[in-house]
């Protein structure tokens, strides 16, 4: 989710990259569930701001981005749109969306980490916060598109989430470039997410079956 500008800049541009992402994966999904116009925007919206204001709530972290910058719902409504101008485009709808979906997840949990460092919460909490701020958007869209979320289906997801925040919050007791950790941070997570579906990276799956008793 959104983050007022920071000393960060570079997070500050990608969480526009992400906004614009997210809402474009909640558009793919529309489609495919045959919504209307206002489905798709208002489905844009919550997928892309859903993460962040779950996050604030739960820190109490007020007030909300998006009813301090009321801009960027047009943000997201507008990218939204403009997605099912360009689908028929799109020969190749499930790589765009799962790519997409991969860029939102990184720079989130980056963004949900650097809010929750901010407040001085601990290590532990800034992890949970960079994980909520990622994941919860895409759970919220896949819930209202009556779809299993990737959360809970598909190859490595909030493990992602994990490893990316504790990557990027090493800088945060350390001397280093922020923007350039930044860079590297959303390249480790991406670059690990696009692998784990390239190569079905799974964790292993707990099968109950009471008749093998």
């Amino acid at each position: 989710m959104w983050t007022l500008p920071s000393s960060d800049i570079v997070l500050h541009w990608l969480s526009l990259i992400a906004l614009t992402a997210q809402a474009m994966t909640a558009a793919l999904a529309a489609g495919r569930r045959s919504m209307d116009w206002a489905g798709v925007a208002m489905l844009g919206c919550i997928t892309a701001l859903g993460g962040g204001t779950i996050r604030d709530v739960l820190l109490g972290h007020y007030p909300l981005a998006w009813v301090q910058n009321p801009w960027l719902l047009a943000l997201t409504a507008v990218a939204a749109f403009l997605t099912i101008l360009i689908a028929q485009a799109v020969h190749r709808l499930n790589t765009a969306f799962l790519v997409l979906d991969a860029i939102g997840l990184v720079i989130f949990t980056m963004i949900g980490c650097d809010v929750a460092w901010q407040m001085n919460a601990s290590l532990p909490i800034v992890i949970v916060a960079g994980m909520i701020t990622g994941c919860a958007g895409g759970v919220l869209r896949d819930i209202l598109c009556n779809d299993v979320p990737l959360l809970f289906r598909s190859e490595l997801y909030a493990s992602v989430s994990v490893v990316t925040g504790l990557f990027y919050s090493v800088s945060f007791g350390l001397k280093v470039n922020q923007e350039l950790w930044t860079v590297l941070t959303f390249l480790l997570g991406l670059s690990f997410r696009l692998l784990a579906i390239r190569y079905r990276w799974e964790m292993p799956k707990f099968v109950f079956d009471e008749n093998k008793r």
